[in-house]
């Protein structure tokens, strides 16, 4: 593990996003053409998800408050935000005898209640997101005392100054592994200082000092081999084996989080929509619900011309939310971002033949796509479910 890969994931554009918000990447048009897009649809996407009871939301970022027509659609579709890394420890805590600073997670919190939309808060137990403040000996040369003073410390600060706001908080992610012991992830810096009731722990500090938050346990790779060679079966069994392990200890895991970060090429062949049905019900066999929380598609293996790509990412959409959204168990679905303008695939994964990643429903202009289509008709037409939570905007 090395200090260069902390904030490798969903760091999402720093220089990129600046950028973007004035209009330039992929020639991006003036915002009141981009906002005037917006008016094209007859409902929100928020909207046409709740008539079905899903609650439909995506992430977003203060760094990207200045993109007005950008957030403009994040306000519209979205019911409830995924905090993306306005809450992360190189923002938080960014170096390790830095005091906690909620200022970026105040100004996210603020955005969302002016907004009147849920607050899916994350993450409060991850490997990453430190930013080069932190080095490897602060982490991985703690003895269990002081990493267990500093991990519980910042958990229980951060969910005490945001209680009684957050919808969700996402305070396990990643934290599962099929070559681990016991389901559990280890090569991890709290595995190793902590042990593995870090978890456990995670979860029981946060429901004590948030009773009403739903409490998520976060993981991805469930649908098909990923980009990094996982296959789909074994990384289920890890969640299910660590989730079982949770709930016997009479942990507070209200929910799965599945992050739906899919992979295009060949989609249709490998995805296995009974297998993954059933995959679904035994969370659901559990008495947990499932949130999907951070869907976008890695559009590689699909060629460069956009119309193409287009139509294949849709079909993704398609064929991954009939299977999803048939589970009535599964209460909100949200994307990691709305726009190509900002996505994280670009910035850590960018295709080799230099085209713009285009994971997401509407392009950098905030032009609808095809991926738009197929995601609204697959809210449109999922069975009807009791709702999680009502958004204060229904």
């Amino acid at each position: 593990m090395s200090e260069d890969r902390t904030i490798q994931r969903r760091s999402v554009l720093f220089g990129a996003a600046a950028v973007a918000a004035t209009g330039l990447v992929g020639g991006a048009r003036p915002a009141a053409a981009a906002e005037s897009s917006s008016s094209l649809a007859p409902s929100p996407l928020w909207r046409v998800g709740y008539d079905r009871g899903i609650v439909f939301g995506s992430s977003w970022s203060t760094r990207l408050s200045s993109d007005r027509a950008y957030s403009a659609l994040i306000d519209r579709d979205a019911s409830i935000l995924f905090s993306e890394d306005d809450l992360l420890w190189y923002k938080l805590k960014p170096y390790p005898d830095a005091k906690l600073d909620f200022t970026h997670g105040d100004r996210f919190y603020g955005h969302a209640e002016r907004d009147d939309q849920l607050v899916l808060a994350c993450h409060l137990v991850w490997d990453e997101g430190f930013g080069p403040g932190w080095t490897d000996k602060d982490l991985w040369g703690l003895n269990r005392r002081q990493a267990s003073d500093l991990l519980y410390g910042v958990v229980k600060a951060e969910v005490k100054h945001y209680h009684g706001r957050t919808t969700a908080w996402i305070v396990a992610n990643e934290v599962t592994d099929p070559e681990g012991v016991n389901g559990f992830r280890t090569n991890v810096p709290w595995y190793n200082t902590i042990g593995p009731d870090y978890v456990a722990e995670a979860f029981h500090i946060t429901h004590d000092q948030d009773s009403k938050a739903e409490l998520i346990l976060n993981e991805f790779g469930f649908e098909t081999v990923n980009q990094y060679g996982d296959q789909p079966g074994p990384r289920q069994k890890a969640l299910l084996q660590v989730l079982d392990t949770l709930l016997a200890q009479g942990v507070p895991v209200h929910a799965v989080g599945v992050q739906a970060h899919l992979l295009a090429d060949r989609f249709p062949e490998r995805f296995n929509p009974t297998n993954y049905r059933r995959f679904l019900r035994e969370i659901a066999d559990r008495g947990v619900h499932v949130l999907i929380t951070e869907m976008d598609v890695l559009d590689d293996g699909l060629p460069a011309d956009p119309r193409i790509r287009d139509r294949a990412v849709a079909d993704v959409y398609k064929r991954y939310l009939e299977a999803a959204l048939d589970a009535t168990v599964v209460k909100a679905l949200l994307t990691f971002g709305l726009s190509d303008r900002y996505t994280w695939l670009q910035e850590d994964y960018p295709r080799h033949d230099g085209a713009h990643r285009r994971p997401l429903p509407y392009d950098v202009h905030l032009h609808r796509k095809p991926a738009y289509w197929a995601l609204r008709n697959a809210l449109a037409g999922a069975p009807a479910r009791r709702p999680l939570w009502k958004p204060p905007r229904a």
